[in-house]
């Protein structure tokens, strides 16, 4: 695992839009993993910058994201698609038609789950997949407990991540209980992996996902298995490693 310690926030958005930035310089039709949240919002603003400057052409990516809210419409400003398409789609050159996004709306979620996971296939599979950390160590919306085996599924959230997305909501049981997330197994099998942290609320569970034992309890302490991972984060999340 390649470690890059930034300043603060807007370092670690910078540091990380750096490396999407080469991806996307060296391989204009790469397929990009996304994530939503307010990890990444001073990246896709880096990454907006950037295009705007002309020097980055989104013309011939493609895009899957993560996750997405069962029961959200595409015009409810909570829904991932929404987030995607305010943050970022809009504001580059990629393609529509290019965006992939888990449909939260599917009256069958695991029907829609398969074809999501069929549909990365058909992209060729994702040469570099962004994540943010969870307080619980999910990845996605990976809850503790969740199978290294399992691909796109739909997943009933816990208490303490809804409790922590909540702040997006007006109340805390406006946030839907349900997702449709790519699985570890999906996440692991992306040919670069790109993780952001920040804060030192974070401190802990980087320490127990990076430095500790590999357990399902942790969800996100599989990336110490894969061979292509690059851990983004602020001096305060990793104030409680040894370097």
């Amino acid at each position: 695992m390649n470690i890059i310690k930034a300043t603060d926030y807007n370092d670690m958005s910078r540091k990380a839009a750096n490396i999407i930035s080469a991806q996307v310089t060296l391989n204009p039709s790469s397929v990009l993993g996304l994530a939503t949240g307010s990890s990444p919002l001073g990246l896709y603003s880096q990454l907006v910058e950037r295009y705007k400057q002309g020097d980055l052409d989104f013309s011939r990516v493609k895009s899957v994201n993560l996750d997405e809210y069962l029961g959200l419409a595409h015009d409810n400003p909570q829904s991932y698609y929404y987030f995607m398409n305010e943050n970022l789609f809009t504001k580059i050159n990629i393609s529509p038609e290019n965006t992939h996004i888990p449909d939260g709306m599917a009256t069958d979620g695991q029907k829609a789950c398969e074809e999501y996971e069929q549909a990365i296939r058909a992209l060729g599979g994702i040469d570099l997949q962004l994540l943010g950390l969870g307080n619980n160590g999910h990845i996605g919306f990976n809850e503790p407990g969740t199978g290294f085996e399992q691909l796109t599924h739909c997943v009933a959230l816990t208490d303490s991540t809804i409790q922590a997305n909540s702040r997006f909501f007006e109340k805390p049981e406006d946030v839907p209980t349900k997702a449709c997330t790519m699985g570890i197994k999906s996440i692991m099998m992306a040919r670069k992996i790109l993780i952001i942290v920040n804060g030192k609320g974070k401190a802990d569970i980087v320490r127990k996902a990076f430095f500790g034992p590999v357990t399902t309890e942790v969800p996100a302490s599989i990336l110490q298995m894969h061979p292509d991972v690059t851990l983004v984060a602020d001096a305060e999340a990793l104030s409680l490693c040894t370097l």
